[in-house]
């Protein structure tokens, strides 16, 4: 009977005004034994005295219960804050009782009213073990009786018994949606090892071994640990990975819902979390001043790191934000977060960077200070044979941005480029190469400040490796990865747009920026773990095949050309590489070659950009004809040079 009474109010909470009610006879009670414990479990005393001070010793006790708020919480759900309130009120309803008493001895406002200290000592006491006795009671039938009700749904292991590890298991422990029993919390703190809390042991970590998880019957290790760092995050969790359970993370406490943790925030481990890259600071005063009452302009603004670009900018104090772009989907969308996160101060275009008459009227409507340029097309194998496509967006477009820029008097451009323009093997690296040198011929105009940005990948972009292997776990595999050996450098995407931002502020002209993107990392070693965090075996549940470098593809990333070193800055993840001179009259005339025969569908545009970029070697791609071709032409005429010599 009373398993299904709980079972009819488990999804209801039990009235605020009923608690009150109880806790408001259970003092009562408390007064009346306070009596019978002063005068020897007896009822010897003036029972008439007793019944006129108990409805004065309700009221007291009803006043303290509404002050503190002590009848509020969930009693299902009762904790240490809970009894600290209870203590609260308990000490408010003593006090105003012996205030009263003493109060009454020197004005007599009730007539012969009196209630001995030593009945107010017991009584506090006996309220409080009675209020607190009696929610842990309640606590425990719904716990014991209504959990035959649910099922169990795992055996859960608590990495890290500090402060965060222990609000977690509470959180698990008042899961309404299945029993979740917490086996033992684990810590590096060999004073911890054996003690228990909250009824759980705590294990040494040298004890968490497969053997253990087998015999515990372990489903998941959760990772509760604030501030921990993605080097000891990863080397714990490849620890576990070929272990049969998942391993989950637990967010950080700026990440909690009203400060509170929720289960289903208790996310299972991303690779992200697994990669030496350090939280970011959004707000900056470098960046703050540097575009204090300015109008921003964001070409590419709804790309994966263009609309970061933009996010971060709207948490400062600019004029206006321009945001272009010619996704008409991909903008609305950001449009629409922007709205619905208090932003207004903008102007979402519909345009592309080709359009230099749609382009100019932009700049001469908005007048932008300061120009970032992210719009480019950056997929190598497509590019590789759409090298027309390449060229007018990648060097046209940024030429068009730039040019507009100095006729605008615009104070600063700075431009999105990538680690594949160094010592570039594809299309796409030499058309944003040629990009970075054109920007360095208009720097000598002197008028506008051009700064050139580099970085590798950025984790969970449009065309990342990650997003395309997490949709192929989704599928069953097989992980398709273009060479065992390949490597590459990774950064978030909140990480690169913050150091964009960064090296605008503090570029003064002509720098091309190089940031610290950390340790290379082996993508087939990135897919194994990624196979292992999803719960699955790697080969027998999916397999990773390799197909082969695709056109234009490197087996490793670099971050500097050959005959480039760099200068620090005052930002350690920020470094300025020394480029080699160019003959800028010469290069400008040969982009602008370039650009005008991509314009008549000539094929002769990639042998124009091998020229221009001579380091600029074609890889596993039919393109590398042309560098054959250049390297018999020069060998004839060195063969011409002898003969005639």
């Amino acid at each position: 009977m009373i398993q299904n009474i709980l079972s009819n109010s488990v999804t209801k909470f039990a009235s605020k005004w009923v608690v009150l009610v109880i806790d408001v006879l259970t003092v009562s009670i408390a007064f009346v034994l306070a009596y019978c414990i002063r005068f020897n479990l007896s009822f010897d005393f003036e029972i008439n005295k007793l019944l006129v001070q108990l409805p004065i010793v309700t009221i007291i006790a009803l006043i303290s219960f509404l002050f503190i708020g002590s009848y509020k919480g969930v009693v299902r759900h009762t904790g240490v804050r809970d009894i600290y309130n209870i203590f609260n009120a308990i000490c408010l309803a003593s006090i105003l009782m012996i205030s009263m008493v003493l109060l009454n001895r020197e004005v007599s406002i009730l007539n012969n009213f009196t209630i001995p200290l030593s009945i107010i000592i017991i009584h506090s006491l006996l309220s409080f073990i009675g209020l607190t006795a009696s929610r842990f009671i309640f606590k425990s039938l719904y716990t014991n009786l209504m959990i035959r009700n649910l099922k169990v749904t795992k055996n859960v292991i608590i990495y890290g018994a500090g402060e965060s590890g222990i609000l977690t298991h509470n959180a698990l422990t008042s899961s309404s949606k299945g029993i979740i029993r917490v086996v033992g919390y684990v810590d590096k703190d060999d004073k911890k090892s054996g003690k228990h809390i909250n009824g759980v042991k705590v294990y040494n970590e040298k004890e968490l071994t497969e053997n253990f998880i087998l015999e515990k019957n372990i489903n998941e290790v959760i990772f509760s640990m604030q501030n921990i760092k993605s080097k000891k995050l990863r080397k714990l969790v490849e620890g576990l990975v070929d272990f049969p359970v998942q391993v989950k993370i637990v967010p950080p406490v700026d990440d909690w819902i009203n400060g509170e943790l929720k289960v289903s925030q208790i996310k299972q481990v991303q690779i992200e979390d697994l990669l030496d890259r350090a939280p970011i600071s959004i707000k900056n005063s470098k960046i703050e001043n540097e575009l204090k009452g300015k109008t921003v302009l964001v070409t590419g603004g709804a790309g994966s790191i263009g609309s970061e670009i933009v996010r971060q900018i709207c948490t400062y104090d600019y004029k206006s934000l321009i945001i272009i772009d010619q996704a008409e989907s991909a903008l609305y969308d950001l449009q629409q977060e922007l709205k619905q996160n208090g932003f207004h101060n903008f102007v979402p275009i519909v345009s592309d960077v080709r359009d230099k008459n749609r382009l100019n009227n932009i700049f001469d409507e908005h007048k932008p200070n300061m120009v970032f340029h992210a719009a480019a097309y950056k997929h190598v194998p497509l590019m590789e044979y759409n090298s027309y496509e390449a060229i007018k967006i990648n060097i046209a477009g940024t030429k068009t941005v730039a040019d507009l820029s100095i006729a605008h008097n615009v104070e600063k451009f700075v431009f999105v480029s990538t680690d594949k323009a160094v010592n570039p093997t594809n299309v796409m690296g030499a058309s944003k190469r040629i990009a970075e040198m054109y920007i360095s011929c208009m720097q000598q105009q002197k008028k506008t400040k051009f700064i050139t940005t580099r970085f590798g990948n950025v984790l969970g972009s449009n065309g990342s490796v990650i997003p395309l292997f997490r949709k192929q776990i989704e599928k069953g595999g097989p992980l398709t990865l273009t060479h065992k050996d390949v490597t590459r450098f990774f950064m978030t995407i909140p990480e690169a747009s913050q150091l964009v931002l960064e090296a605008g502020a503090m570029g003064e002209g002509g720098e091309i920026f190089i940031f610290d993107m950390g340790e290379s990392v082996k993508i087939f070693d990135l897919a194994k773990n990624m196979i292992k965090l999803s719960g699955l075996n790697y080969p027998d549940d999916i397999d990773i095949k390799i197909t082969g470098l695709r056109p234009g593809e490197k087996l490793y990333e670099e971050l500097l050309a050959n005959g480039e070193n760099t200068l620090p800055t005052y930002h350690k993840k920020i470094k300025i590489s020394k480029v080699r001179d160019l003959n800028y009259v010469d290069v400008r005339s040969r982009i602008d070659e370039l650009c005008i025969t991509n314009m008549f569908f000539n094929g002769n545009t990639v042998k124009l950009m091998k020229k221009i970029v001579p380091e600029y070697v074609s890889n596993n791609s039919e393109l590398c004809e042309l560098d054959e071709k250049n390297k018999n032409e020069k060998s004839d005429k060195s063969t011409l040079k002898i003969v005639q010599s």
